[in-house]
């Protein structure tokens, strides 16, 4: 259980990041919100969260921007009085065949991915140091472990994020404070929603359980990284992807 608990979710209103969310809620944690643009979807998340009878809050950030994220950070422990899990799961994608990407597309894509969970732990790191305890959770992807063609931007973003939780692992375990990396295969999202039916068949295909996977399945790993049972667990990366990539 996780009662007590504060809990920070970028990318918190949709998607994997809601799940995690409320499933972060449900075993008891109160929970920030954070979002880019979809403040109905926030909302939402939100209204579902306080239906669990835990504090909730949604903050609008852009976590690629260095000020915003100190600010949202700021704004976070005076409303909540500390943070003890941070999950960095703000992501975006911008795909495309090397040889035609756009540096912007690049930049963008790193910004977000990578950049964005630098800012996050940069400007939590204080409050974990005192705290002389917490969670950091990284949502990195098996792109990151094994690269995918069309995605040399997400999957360099999600292998810097893995050696960005391994050498905050080892900054932070003096201080108790955990970080790992989940590493999501193909889940049932928005991001993968817009792809082909030929290419869905193909991913399925290739998946040892033969099905895409759940945002749920995500969320049940991150609760358990998040609570008292994963103490002694830190700098891994755990793979959530049917097999895909044993």
């Amino acid at each position: 259980m996780l009662k007590g608990k504060t809990a920070v979710v970028t990318g918190g209103s949709r998607g994997i990041g809601k799940a995690i969310a409320l499933k972060l809620a449900q075993e008891g944690a109160d929970v920030a919100v954070v979002y880019a643009g979809n403040e109905a979807a926030a909302k939402e998340t939100c209204e579902t969260i306080e239906s669990y009878g835990v504090k909730t809050k949604a903050y609008r950030c852009d976590v690629s921007d260095d000020a915003q994220t100190k600010a949202l950070v700021d704004a976070v422990l005076a409303d909540f009085g500390g943070i003890d899990i941070l999950v960095n799961n703000a992501g975006i994608v911008r795909d495309g065949l090397l040889l035609a990407m756009k540096e912007e597309d690049f930049d963008a894509v790193l910004d977000t991915n990578l950049k964005g969970a630098f800012h996050m732990i940069k400007h939590t790191y204080r409050n974990f140091m005192k705290k002389r305890g917490g969670r950091i959770i990284n949502i990195a992807s098996v792109s990151g472990i094994v690269g995918n063609p069309g995605q040399a931007n997400y999957s360099a973003a999600k292998a810097g994020l893995i050696g960005l939780t391994k050498a905050t692992a080892k900054e932070l375990a003096g201080r108790n404070v955990t970080c790992n990396a989940i590493a999501p295969g193909f889940i049932e999202t928005d991001m993968t929603a817009g792809l082909a039916d030929k290419a869905k068949e193909a991913a399925v295909s290739a998946i040892p359980l033969k099905r895409m996977g759940r945002p749920e399945d995500v969320a049940e790993l991150a609760a358990f990284l998040a609570g008292d049972g994963a103490g002694y667990l830190t700098g891994e990366v755990i793979k959530v992807d049917g097999g895909l990539c044993m």
